[in-house]
């Protein structure tokens, strides 16, 4: 199954320079973008589609923390979900599947209700890697709702193994492309769920892909964000606390960045949904308008 934009995205999507509209010029394949540019009609700049993805990313802006998670992620696509199923209960006495469990109830995503105008929901799931939330977000919706669910990532080796497993089972209304956390190209309030897990503790800039989630999330919707911080009402092992440094070798101040989020974010609450990671949940209220 194609899992890149249809031409009736495009959109959707906007200029990662500038926020400008983009038009599509190349060529589609079964409906949807295989290769060519999408091109900002403001400040002209052309993105690359290429294999199926978009790129609307800037490659010089990928550095510091965020290359060195992408080499690791782009050398390793094919481990990464064995892997998690295989260390989360060995390191942290508890499942895999409980602990996602645990961030996606925050979701919300069987209060979800079809929008008045027709038009479909969306969740987006930015730092997307193979997919493996994928499955639980679909099981999750209430049958016969139109939802679709776009994934970004860095990561072109993530993002191939995600393909794969698109291919391979019923995922119908899934969009990938490559995009950076800071600087989300959508427009503003596009999206009626948003989640990020794993990620947001190595980005260069945590504050900035906070900001970036608030803005493409719809007033009062949850946004949730998942990432790894010690749970202080334990007594953790050395071996965990050994296992805990090597998980978080980019940073010695690996925590929830509660303190980050954006001054008007509101219904926020902060749990452990393992011993080693965080769910942290929030929600934007309605824009203030600007009178005078």
């Amino acid at each position: 199954m194609s899992s890149g934009l249809k031409a009736g995205d495009v959109p959707l999507v906007t200029c990662p320079d500038c926020g400008g509209t983009l038009v599509f010029h190349g060529q589609e394949e079964e409906g949807r973008l295989a290769w060519g540019w999408l091109r900002c009609g403001g400040c002209g700049e052309p993105w690359p589609v290429k294999r199926g993805l978009a790129r609307l990313y800037r490659e010089d802006a990928v550095r510091g923390t965020d290359r060195l998670m992408r080499v690791i992620y782009d050398g390793l696509p094919a481990l990464h979900d064995p892997l998690t199923t295989v260390l989360t209960p060995l390191l942290q006495s508890v499942s895999e599947s409980k602990m996602r469990a645990g961030y996606l109830r925050r979701l919300e995503l069987g209060a979800l209700a079809p929008h008045a105008d027709g038009t479909p929901l969306r969740i987006l799931e930015v730092g997307v890697g193979a997919g493996a939330n994928l499955p639980l977000i679909r099981r999750e919706l209430v049958t016969g709702q139109e939802v679709e669910v776009w994934g970004v990532d860095l990561s072109e080796g993530m993002l191939g193994r995600c393909q794969q497993r698109l291919r391979k089972g019923s995922y119908p209304g899934v969009r990938l492309l490559m995009a950076d956390g800071h600087t989300l190209p959508f427009r503003a309030g596009l999206f009626d769920r948003v989640l990020s897990v794993g990620g947001i503790g190595n980005y260069r800039d945590p504050a900035a892909g906070l900001r970036e989630l608030a803005r493409v999330a719809k007033p009062g919707t949850p946004v949730v964000v998942v990432d790894e911080q010690m749970d202080a009402g334990r007594r953790p092992s050395l071996f965990q606390r050994a296992a805990f440094r090597a998980m978080t070798f980019y940073t010695r101040d690996a925590h929830c960045p509660r303190e980050l989020l954006p001054s008007r974010a509101e219904d926020v609450l902060e749990e452990q949904v393992s011993p080693f990671f965080y769910c942290l949940r929030f929600r934007m209220p309605e824009p203030v308008a600007v009178t005078g």
